[in-house]
């Protein structure tokens, strides 16, 4: 467990294991438990970064507002702190939007791997978006499919506790939710990582095409389609972490 400043914003992460490292980067208001389907695949071969993004978890939330510009700095301050001299980025939603633009403005970023990503904020339903949040009714519905909420009661409880200790509320959260719906991304072209982009299909925050037309403007880009909504990576962790490890490994040397 390490802290990483900011200027003057404290920022929470943990890392883990060995070998080439890897850094997950939540999305609106999640906090790291997001990342739990993946960080048991990937632990182990190579290291894992989870930092809470400003305003989640145990990072400080300062007033807003929040840019995708300043958390891209976040987690540059994140990487310098542990010495980390490059890493490859997962990232979620908003943290798709950081991983671009940290690609694109520092020299770290190995290769990248985009869930739910749009390329603008105008791609983001934002009523759709807010609809996610902790304290929204039947807020788990737009994360994921009937089926896979039905399937397992017992884990949709898991992850509601899971929520209620991690995830940001309030101003803060809709300070993150700002950030995402005014990113308008760097030029595309410029950003030469190995770049991977997943969608649900079902997704009511980021339309599909807005996906596919991310994934096929980034130089070396790939668009995947996923069952379900915006949680979808999760939904079905075992196929999409088994992709991300052809990734790295691909990319490891």
């Amino acid at each position: 467990m390490s802290t990483a400043r900011n200027r003057d914003v404290a920022l929470y992460y943990e890392a883990d294991g060995d070998g080439p490292t890897v850094v997950f980067i939540n999305d609106v208001g999640y906090g790291a438990w997001l990342w739990g389907w993946h960080y048991d695949a990937v632990a182990g071969p190579y290291e894992t970064v989870v930092w809470d993004l400003r305003g989640t978890g145990r990072s400080d939330a300062p007033a807003g507002p929040y840019d995708v510009g300043t958390l891209a700095a976040d987690l540059e301050a994140v990487l310098a702190d542990h010495g980390v001299g490059s890493a490859h980025l997962v990232g979620a939603g908003l943290g798709g939007m950081v991983a671009l633009k940290y690609a694109h403005q520092y020299s770290r970023a190995r290769s990248l791997t985009l869930y739910c990503t749009a390329g603008s904020g105008d791609a983001i339903d934002r009523d759709a978006l807010d609809s996610l949040a902790l304290d929204a009714p039947s807020s788990l519905d737009g994360a994921f499919s009937p089926a896979f909420r039905d399937h397992d009661p017992d884990l949709l409880e898991r992850i509601a506790d899971w929520r209620a200790d991690e995830d940001a509320t309030g101003v803060a959260r809709d300070a993150q939710a700002d950030a995402m719906t005014a990113f308008d991304a760097p030029p595309l072209y410029e950003i030469t990582q190995p770049a991977e982009v997943y969608y649900g299909v079902d997704d009511p925050v980021v339309e599909p095409e807005a996906a596919e037309s991310l994934a096929a403007d980034l130089p070396r880009g790939t668009g995947e389609a996923v069952e379900g909504r915006h949680c979808c990576f999760v939904e079905h962790a075992p196929a999409v972490t088994d992709r991300l490890l052809a990734l790295l490994d691909e990319h490891a040397e």
